[in-house]
């Protein structure tokens, strides 16, 4: 398996790593703070630097079971397996998804109660798409979105029993994604530090620490999806 350094820390940057296994598809290491591409967000890109070398990867994937597959550009030199290297992700491009997914989590409590039915978070606009036959208007979500972005709450992940979903599976917003379950403990992901959070729902995706931290976005538009289905596209601005 890969370890995941991102899920507690997704500030990290850089970090050396152990490599697996290395071929023309995919390089497979022990731990990595590159984020595979699931829930609608992107995989992360960077470069891995090795004594005598270095690649670029140009997207990271899951691979099976608990592997991540970091995937090089096409004819990129190869560490050799066992070889320690040292990765690092596009940052900025990192951030800006970062910024994204957290205010698409934000676009959940402007609209509470609403379940969500599809979503992808991109550097420069962001989607979600909610069971909403009367949304209101885009001017209303946008004011209210920056309202709850400015007022600057705390986010960070926390590890409970999977069995919470038992207890509450109303933590659970999205109809077409469900989180994993038989590993025994679930992610979280908190914003706000009051009880009850300002939200708290299951997520393995990358976060700033701070709601500020987003700064100010933009509602693009509102469609129509279908008899029920509405779909608001963000951007940062």
């Amino acid at each position: 398996m890969t370890e995941r350094l991102f899920l507690d820390d997704s500030t990290l940057r850089r970090a050396e790593a152990r490599v697996l296994s290395a071929a023309p598809a995919a390089i497979v290491l022990d731990c990595t703070i590159f984020y595979a591409r699931s829930g609608g967000q992107p995989g992360d890109v960077g470069v891995l630097r090795w004594a005598g070398g270095e690649t670029a990867i140009a997207d990271t994937i899951k691979g099976d079971g608990e592997t991540i597959l970091h995937v090089p550009a096409p004819g990129a030199a190869l560490p050799q397996a066992g070889a320690t290297v040292e990765g690092e992700i596009d940052w900025a491009r990192r951030h800006r998804l970062m910024r994204m997914h957290t205010a698409l989590h934000l676009l959940c409590v402007v609209l509470p109660g609403i379940a969500v039915t599809g979503g992808s978070v991109g550097a420069d606009k962001s989607r979600l798409d909610f069971d909403l036959p009367d949304p209101p208007a885009k001017e209303e979500v946008e004011n209210r979105l920056n309202e709850v972005i400015a007022a600057g709450h705390a986010v960070h992940p926390e590890w409970v029993d999977e069995s919470v979903l038992d207890d509450n599976p109303a933590l659970v917003r999205t109809l077409s994604v469900q989180p994993p379950r038989g590993l025994g403990r679930l992610r979280l992901l908190r914003i706000g530090a009051g009880d009850p959070p300002v939200d708290l729902q299951p997520c393995g995706g990358t976060h700033v620490a701070n709601t500020a931290e987003i700064g100010r976005v933009v509602v693009q538009k509102i469609e129509n999806k279908g008899r029920q289905n509405r779909r608001i596209t963000v951007a940062l601005t």
